[in-house]
């Protein structure tokens, strides 16, 4: 083995044992099989929200008392004034976008480095998403790039918190009120997560959030709307139950002793749809999000100690955090660079190559998207066909990855450590130490582990 860089030479003291074999070549993994604790955490009080539904015998409705429950607290949690609870986050955005009254023909800019849901959610109003770049500190939009993406047709703004960083959000508020468009925050894997001491969620028209079982607050499908607009408040609850005018001075009357009659009238007065949570998600959504803070503050210190560490090792740059801001991790994603150890190589084939590795010695690796969300099949599909259906005097919507490049390079030269089942939040210290001292073990041999695939790159 070639003598240790000199920023290196201090691991051995620090634990990390430079010459035992790499687990690929035969070695011992570094992280115990067994060390991992899985996701979601489900204790006792969990199982007695959801019984206790059971025992109620109430399942389901809008003004439901585990419904209204975590409505309640989740806006008091998240400082706002309403909250709707949904069947999905995907549900919360088309909804926040349908009571916002985003409609067909109008344009929605959001991240090209997003989960599929964001562009989803804007489709489903017969809307157009219009993808923008993202910047590389914390994966959100580029508060740069939106002047040449507005067109007279835009009407709203979505930025996402992606993997719980906040995203630069103050430039882009500022670009939305000076174009009179909507922002609507895409806080799907943020809950918790404050921006200049504010709550994600609470600075755009609306905040939405997911309750999927990888989230940091699981309940295993469902989602959450919040807002301080009265109006939009009025709307989106409208628009989660088919489109009926849905009061909220209609839970004095609900009965518990006929949870399944009331007085509505059956009258759609809009487009709607039946996006209503269930009350054993809502039991489990209120339970787990009496232990939300504490998993946010495991989660921050985790990735703390874990980027102190991987922050030594040349050519590895974890995640960054903004100094206005307070994560939520919900994943944990390190960028690479091979230059830096003078190896040459195409930078996925190190990415993919450090992914074998570090799943071989133990520690749970994920991808988590390969391309930009425009890159996927059916918005190239739609690229493919859009000259067929280009307005003359119009500029046509483009999805051609070139108007990507950054987002293209983060996901070629990153992987996020943990995973959705085994994620970063409510892992021991110890077992964050593992990860640290097998990342580098597997970086200082880095060569070892590209083998011929630093050849192609040179």
């Amino acid at each position: 083995m070639a003598s240790l860089p000199a920023a290196w030479r201090d691991l051995p003291s620090r634990g990390v044992n430079v010459t035992q074999p790499l687990a690929i070549h035969g070695g011992s993994a570094a992280v115990p099989a067994s060390a991992h604790v899985r996701w979601p955490v489900l204790q006792a009080e969990d199982r007695q929200a959801v019984l206790g539904v059971l025992d109620r015998g109430i399942l389901s409705g809008q003004f439901a008392p585990e419904v209204r429950g975590l409505e309640r607290e989740f806006a008091a949690f998240a400082g706002a004034k309403h909250c709707v609870a949904v069947n999905s986050g995907t549900a919360a955005l088309h909804i926040a976008l349908a009571a916002a009254g985003v409609g067909p023909g109008d344009e929605v800019l959001v991240p090209a480095f997003t989960f599929v849901a964001t562009a989803l959610a804007v489709m489903h109003q017969g809307a157009v998403p219009v993808f923008v770049d993202v910047e590389p500190r914390t994966f959100g939009m580029d508060p740069a790039l939106l002047e040449a993406a507005v067109t007279p047709r835009t009407k709203a703004v979505v930025p996402v918190h992606l993997h719980g960083v906040p995203c630069q959000l103050q430039p882009i508020a500022d670009f939305a009120a000076r174009h009179g468009l909507l922002l609507i925050e895409d806080a799907a894997q943020a809950h918790g997560a404050r921006y200049r001491d504010r709550t994600v969620g609470t600075i755009g028209a609306a905040g939405c959030f997911s309750l999927q079982s990888s989230k940091s607050l699981a309940c295993g499908e469902g989602g959450l709307l919040i807002t301080d607009d009265n109006a939009l408040y009025r709307r989106a609850l409208q628009a989660r139950m088919f489109g009926e005018d849905s009061r909220p001075e209609d839970e004095a009357g609900y009965d518990l002793t006929h949870p399944l009659d009331g007085n509505r009238a059956y009258d759609s007065a809009s487009l709607g749809w039946n996006y209503r949570i269930t009350e054993m998600s809502a039991a489990l959504a209120r339970s787990q999000l009496r232990r939300l803070a504490g998993w946010n503050e495991n989660a921050l210190g985790n990735a703390e100690l874990l980027s102190r560490r991987l922050r030594e090792l040349p050519g590895v740059t974890p995640p960054e955090v903004p100094r206005d801001c307070v994560p939520a991790f919900h994943k944990y994603r390190v960028q690479l660079d091979a230059r830096a150890l003078g190896l040459q190589a195409p930078p996925s084939a190190v990415r993919d190559a450090m992914v074998r590795a570090l799943r071989a010695e133990g520690c749970e690796v994920v991808l988590w998207q390969t391309r930009p969300v425009p890159g996927q099949t059916l918005f190239q599909k739609l690229e493919a066909q859009r000259a067929a259906r280009t307005v003359q005097g119009e500029r046509p919507v483009s999805y051609a990855l070139s108007q990507y490049p950054e987002t293209t390079r983060i996901l070629e030269r990153s992987l996020c450590l943990f995973s959705q089942t085994y994620p970063i939040a409510p892992q021991p210290r110890a077992l964050v130490e593992a990860y640290a001292e097998a990342f580098a073990r597997v970086w200082l041999r880095l060569g070892e582990v590209l083998g011929p695939a630093k050849a192609a790159g040179g």
